[in-house]
């Protein structure tokens, strides 16, 4: 079975082992249950497909997976947006997966570089492929340390290194909220094997990693709010926001956020004066893909 039909056949067992018949606004088929959620007769009905059709494509015999199928499979699971989008991504041909340009080596985009300048009052962070940090300003390094160098990996900081569990409060938060980001990316380009030896060397070094990748969580998240521990600062609070840029889908700026007169917002200044290089934004001068 191709690793992407069987991507596409875990993920659809997750969601209908999620959803119940009742939730799903159907009357339950008689006889004895063995899921936890519907069966795969029930979502066929739901979906509008044969029990054999549907069969075949959680069990990744299907190699043709069309679009009404997968607008009807999204309805019928209740996906989300970004559910739905990931469910896109898997049922995409192999043959244009396969058929991929190969990728350019990451570079900070210049207008992303611009923005993080104007943004020198907060912690400013750039990532590519692959949670790769791009650049970041001389602020977000005072607040989450010397780790986070361009060319690093905000992921494997984030589950390899014990630092990130002690000045991230609500660490777990975070921490699964990646897993699906992971997830979600993995979608997107299945043949990255830098992706996945990446996902594969978490899951191995971290048991969290591995409970959060079963699940099949997918996520992509814009706007949450991030509680740390500086070990001189004390307490610190952020709205964490994710800019997309228009010329690179691939990057995002991540935004460190502050109430005006917060606590956290009083204390900058300070840190801000800390920092080495307080006012020169740190980029990655020969990042590799």
């Amino acid at each position: 079975m191709p690793a992407d039909r069987a991507a596409l056949g875990a993920f659809l067992r997750s969601r209908r082992d999620r959803l119940t018949p009742a939730q799903a606004g159907i009357e339950a088929f008689p006889g004895p249950r063995r899921v936890p959620g519907l069966r795969k007769e029930e979502l066929a009905v739901l979906a509008g497909l044969s029990p054999d059709h549907y069969s075949r494509l959680e069990q990744g015999r299907q190699h043709t997976v069309t679009d009404e199928v997968v607008q009807a499979l999204s309805r019928a699971l209740q996906l989300d947006e970004i559910e739905r989008a990931h469910l896109r991504d898997l049922a995409a041909p192999t043959s244009r997966r396969r058929w991929a340009r190969p990728e350019i080596a990451q570079r900070p985009d210049p207008g992303m570089l611009r923005l993080m300048g104007v943004l020198d009052h907060v912690p400013v962070l750039l990532l590519g492929r692959r949670t790769q940090v791009l650049a970041h300003n001389g602020l977000l390094r005072a607040v989450l340390g010397p780790a986070l160098e361009p060319g690093s990996s905000l992921a494997r900081w984030l589950f390899l290194d014990p630092d990130a569990r002690v000045r991230i409060v609500n660490w777990a938060d975070f921490a699964a909220a990646a897993v699906g980001e992971l997830r979600y990316e993995v979608g997107r380009h299945p043949d990255d094997r830098r992706l996945v030896d990446l996902v594969r060397e978490l899951r191995s070094g971290d048991p969290d990693v591995a409970q959060w990748w079963d699940d099949q969580r997918v996520t992509f998240r814009t706007s949450v709010t991030k509680h740390l521990v500086h070990p001189t600062a004390g307490p610190l609070t952020f709205g964490i926001e994710s800019v997309v840029g228009p010329h690179d889908p691939e990057q995002r700026l991540i935004v460190y956020t502050v109430e005006p007169d917060s606590p956290t917002a009083r204390v900058l200044p300070v840190l801000a004066s800390w920092a080495t290089d307080p006012d020169e934004s740190r980029a990655a001068s020969e990042t590799t893909s």
